[in-house]
């Protein structure tokens, strides 16, 4: 995005306000497909003049006024609204309130809005608030990269065509809506937690700003046990972030993890959070991997993990809210309780769902090796290998291959 080096942090920072100058635009101006294009050339002229310009007092404002005038370039460009849309845009947003009204929320409560469908809309916030790109996006939902750049250019249209204003919505509309706010600040944090693709494993910026939305979300929901299991779930596994990764950046997998240096604060953060929610008992799917969470946290090693509650908790996560996912999760658990070979079988199962995901043969490659079996380990291991688009979690798959057979096996495969 820069033509410069940007100065330290600068880059998070335009992530970060991104959403939120796109959350003005869009709500005083009323076309989202225009404002989006417009913050995007605001963050490049940021990257191109701050370097040598330095930060400005408020950068969020400097932001808004850059991309108040290219809408008010495009809207000049347009004789029939010329007038109306010449004045209008020329207005300038007051320092103050740049700098203290945070849209980000209304953005997310707007892109699952009820005139779209809910994987429309979780697509969407993705793109437009997380920043997701349309293939992470894709991969996420199992679908190929064209089909889901139709459904986010459709579900703009959709909004554009609605009209809809930018506001946190009443009390009975935000119930409605919840569940896909949920599913998208999960989608953004997986992200942020496992990239799907390129050199990190992790993107912070991400992962970070999931959270952040999180405790914002729970400070309007203080007694709403998803929204409390959500950012306990996010908490306890951003704990583990520390020992993900060796000195090289490689992938090192839970089992295999120093949990002397996972974060202690995120663990009793999370812990207390999800142990508020279990007065109701276990109603909701964030609410179980939450617990799930707090018992992988509270083993001292993956041999003394209480494999058999985990277990009994997915089985109530799969009555809730089956889907492949929970599955292969669920999958572990049975092997880790009954042996690989029950793990195996239930795999089974999940072939057409999940033909073309490299999780899928990662987990049966992990079994296999569990249950002795070499050859078969290592030919799924190639196989997640070639699925995964991560280079974290390609090294990672393809030196596991190379551990169990020979390297003549893995230079050879095609």
């Amino acid at each position: 995005m820069a033509t410069g080096k940007l100065p330290a942090g600068v880059e998070d920072l335009l992530r970060e306000l991104a959403p939120q100058v796109l959350g003005v635009l869009a709500r005083r101006y009323g076309n989202f497909d225009a404002a989006e294009d417009a913050v995007q050339e605001a963050l490049i002229a940021a990257a191109q003049q701050w370097p040598d310009e330095g930060l400005p007092d408020y950068p969020r404002a400097w932001l808004i006024r850059v991309g108040a005038r290219r809408l008010t370039d495009a809207a000049r460009s347009e004789a029939a609204r010329r007038n109306r849309e010449a004045v209008a845009f020329q207005q300038d947003l007051p320092d103050s309130e740049a700098a203290d009204h945070d849209d980000t929320l209304q953005m997310f409560f707007l892109c699952c809005h009820p005139v779209l469908s809910p994987s429309s809309a979780i697509a969407l916030t993705l793109r437009a608030v997380g920043g997701l790109s349309t293939e992470a996006i894709a991969a996420a939902f199992l679908v190929p990269e064209a089909t889901m750049a139709q459904r986010i250019s459709r579900a703009k249209q959709r909004l554009k065509n609605a009209g809809l204003p930018i506001s946190m919505p009443h009390d009975l509309e935000l119930r409605m809506r919840l569940g896909s706010v949920l599913r998208v600040l999960y989608l953004i944090f997986n992200e942020g937690y496992t990239a799907t693709a390129g050199s990190e494993l992790h993107r912070t910026d991400l992962s970070g700003e999931a959270i952040r939305l999180a405790r914002t979300l729970r400070l309007l929901r203080p007694d709403d046990s998803e929204v409390t299991g959500l950012l306990a779930l996010m908490l306890l596994t951003d704990a583990r972030r520390p020992a993900r990764t060796g000195p090289s950046g490689e992938l090192i997998p839970m089992t295999e993890q120093d949990r002397t240096a996972w974060n202690r604060d995120l663990i009793l953060e999370g812990t207390t959070l999800t142990t508020r929610t279990l007065a109701g008992g276990l109603r909701g799917p964030y609410q179980i991997q939450a617990a799930i969470a707090v018992l992988h946290s509270q083993a001292a090693s993956a041999e003394t993990t209480d494999w058999p509650r985990i277990l009994a908790l997915y089985d109530r996560l799969a009555s809730l809210s089956a889907n492949p996912v929970v599955s292969l999760n669920r999958a572990v658990a049975v092997a880790m309780v009954h042996g690989p070979a029950a793990g195996l079988a239930d795999l089974a199962d999940l072939d057409a769902e999940l033909a073309d995901s490299h999780r899928l043969h990662a987990v049966r490659a992990h079994l296999y090796e569990m249950a002795g079996d070499p050859v078969q380990a290592v030919a799924h291991y190639i196989a997640a290998a070639h699925r995964t688009t991560s280079v974290p979690e390609h090294h990672y798959l393809t030196l596991r291959a190379a551990r169990l057979g020979s390297p003549e096996i893995v230079r050879n495969d095609p």
